[in-house]
């Protein structure tokens, strides 16, 4: 489900997580973070209760790029230490580059493989990369770009318009 950056959805996964133990089912349950997403206080009050339920059967991903709508995160609200954080609400943390397949698959498994508490896997990216007028720009977060633009962004990015 897609419920925007206001901290609901992280919410709504731990309730499901939660109901998956309750109720026997050995699912597991992914949710995807923006950092930006972090500055809300229904994120946090999540992740406590994943921690205090021991939630092994949740894995947050969070997009750490530094960036979100109004612009670099540490100039609205510092969300940093975002692994100390995390740490401190019982979470096993991973921290990766969001770039990287061999260590987003690594941390999938190491996630799959932690008992007894949640993970969250930090995935450091940079917003729009390998294109070069969109890479660490917040003024592409919810902008698409025109026809000339999207052609040149699938050209540098090695594919065909």
């Amino acid at each position: 489900m897609s419920t925007g950056s206001l901290g609901q959805g992280f919410s709504v996964c731990v309730g499901m997580a939660l109901a998956n133990k309750m109720d026997g089912n050995p699912g597991r349950v992914y949710t995807l973070l923006g950092d930006g997403e972090l500055q809300e206080g229904l994120i946090w009050e999540a992740a406590m209760a994943a921690g205090h339920y021991k939630l092994d059967n949740l894995v947050a991903i969070v997009d750490w790029n530094g960036l979100q709508i109004d612009g670099n995160n540490d100039d609205v609200i510092t969300v940093k230490p975002i692994d100390e954080k995390f740490e401190a609400f019982g979470f096993n943390v991973i921290v990766i580059d969001g770039h990287n397949f061999e260590e987003i698959f690594a941390a999938f498994d190491a996630a799959r493989a932690c008992k007894g508490k949640p993970t969250a896997i930090i995935a450091k990216t940079h917003k729009g990369q390998g294109v070069s007028f969109m890479e660490d720009q917040a003024g592409w977060h919810g902008k698409a770009p025109s026809a000339d633009e999207a052609q040149q962004a699938v050209g540098e990015l090695g594919g065909e318009w």
